[in-house]
């Protein structure tokens, strides 16, 4: 009798040597097998597994491999093929392939790797794509009677590269949420890695307002020129495939045309809402995706801006509560823990009580410490009106509001004469080019003010033993050239007010606001 691995094939467990002791050694043995099966190889020996692996053929290899037969993943066969005598017949050699379980489970933990470990992306070449296929199905429609080949093959490209574009951006934001809050671990690598991320998130944001106004608008115009047509020539050459030999052929293909019909408009609904927003309430999926783009940039500054303050030694609030417990731990005494409470906090028991300012005099001056009972410490003192009334607040009518129109109407209109006065005094100052002081004449009172103003302004501003000096007002409304006259005379400008004397100069003030 040859005593070959017993492999469990009513019951198989192909995913029980995930969780076995020796798991990277079954996984490392079954992808070998799964190698070799991508090049149509079938049956592995133990010495070709052991090539595979690059390690000897040893006891452990053997063992995994009867586990693995035993949990359903391989069939063990006899290796009849290199028998050369009795001895070589009754000695164990086997030929292990994958079972059709076995296979299943290796191409499920595979897919779950790629997803869980896909990092995504922001698919430009996508977007194109997109359009393009959207075009020539624009085209399609406006002919009377379309190729459903063309349409077919046209639709299931663009449902195919509409679902990666969506897959990839969803994984890629996910990734992306997760690489700014591991911005903590890896300082340099993150600081180093966020400019090219911005820039290539930038690019995305771009091309993703271009692209997807094309697509949105090419959207448009299919619906508008009956797209239903098209979905229905992919849907009935879908159903010929589902049509079954019989007697109820006809009932048949109706219904499986009627479920690709659904499945294709499900398709074109789903397409349609990433690109066209359905007024401001339902914006589309490509706009809430810039959105989070440009969200995800601020929060890639924000990351980097914390790192470089806690880089450059600034204080946060963990640092914060770190020195405080500091204190906390180096006060000397209980009486000083409390002191340093009531400073940091300004929490203490009973807050909501209010009492008199000779009680809060009398504790002060008792000196209480923290933990005195209240049966030992003084009484408190409350106001008669608090226990009559129980509140602080003088019950009755409240007041009355007061009508302040006329004294609003009254600041309004004096606000208005003094702005014309004002806007009347800078034109006739600023009217005028260049002019010596003895040439102004007699000024109204109102722009005597403007002129002392910016006469002072433009003195204050002139540098010591300097005869020239050009300033702006504070506002910066205003320009004023001053220059001091060679050999002038005392100049006296006469006003309502009195008389101004001083040196002649040469003045030129400018209205920068009429100017610009």
């Amino acid at each position: 009798m040859i005593d070959l691995p017993q492999s469990n094939h009513r019951d198989p467990q192909p995913f029980a040597h995930l969780s076995a002791p020796n798991a990277p050694l079954y996984r490392q043995v079954l992808r070998a097998f799964a190698r070799a099966k991508e090049r149509f190889i079938v049956h592995l020996r133990p010495e070709d597994v052991a090539v595979e692996l690059g390690a000897g053929d040893d006891d452990q290899l053997t063992q995994a491999l009867e586990k693995l037969t035993e949990w359903g993943n391989l069939r063990a066969d006899p290796d009849t093929g290199r028998v050369t005598s009795v001895e070589d017949f009754h000695r164990k050699r086997f030929l292990f392939q994958l079972t059709a379980a076995g296979q299943a489970a290796e191409q499920a933990i595979a897919f779950y790797e790629e997803a869980i470990g896909r990092r995504g992306a922001l698919q430009s070449v996508a977007l194109g794509d997109i359009a393009e296929q959207l075009r020539s199905l624009s085209a399609l429609a406006q002919q009377s009677d379309p190729d459903p080949a063309k349409t077919h093959l046209l639709l299931l490209s663009l449902a195919e590269r509409f679902a990666s574009l969506a897959d990839n951006a969803q994984a890629f934001m996910a990734s992306l949420r997760r690489a700014i809050d591991f911005s903590d671990g890896d300082v340099e690598g993150f600081i180093a890695y966020k400019e090219r991320l911005i820039d290539y998130i930038n690019r995305f944001i771009s091309d993703l307002a271009n692209s997807g106004a094309r697509v949105a608008m090419l959207l448009t115009e299919l619906e508008a020129g009956d797209h239903e047509r098209l979905l229905r020539l992919a849907a009935r050459r879908e159903a010929t495939d589902a049509v079954p030999e019989g007697t109820d052929a006809t009932d048949a293909y109706d219904r499986a045309e009627a479920a690709a019909l659904n499945s294709w408009r499900n398709r074109w609904r789903g397409l349609n809402d990433w690109f066209v927003s359905q007024g401001t309430g339902r914006p589309s999926q490509a706009r809430l995706l810039r959105q989070a783009a440009v969200t995800a940039i601020k929060q890639l500054v924000d990351a980097v801006g914390l790192i470089n303050e806690r880089r450059s030694g600034r204080s946060d609030r963990s640092a914060d509560f770190r020195t405080l417990a500091r204190w906390f731990a180096e006060a000397p005494d209980e009486a000083a823990t409390h002191r340093l409470w009531r400073a940091a906090f300004g929490l203490s028991s009973a807050r909501h009580l209010t009492v008199t300012a000779e009680t809060e005099s009398s504790w002060r001056q008792e000196d209480l410490a923290p933990n005195t009972p209240w049966r030992a410490a003084p009484p408190v003192r409350i106001s008669p009106q608090l226990r009559r009334t129980g509140s602080y607040e003088r019950r009755g009518k409240p007041n009355r509001v007061q009508d302040r129109s006329r004294a609003r109407a009254f600041l309004l209109e004096r606000v208005e004469r003094e702005a014309a006065e004002t806007a009347e005094a800078r034109a006739v100052l600023c009217g005028r080019g260049p002019a010596l002081l003895s040439e102004l004449g007699v000024l109204d009172p109102r722009a005597f003010q403007l002129f002392l103003a910016l006469l002072g302004d433009a003195l204050a501003a002139r540098p010591p033993g300097e005869t020239e000096v050009k300033t702006m007002t504070g506002d910066g409304s205003m320009e004023v050239r001053l220059s001091l006259v060679p050999g002038g005379d005392q100049v006296e400008i006469h006003t309502k007010d009195g008389t101004l004397t001083g040196p002649e100069h040469l003045i030129e003030i400018i209205d920068l606001m009429v100017a610009s």
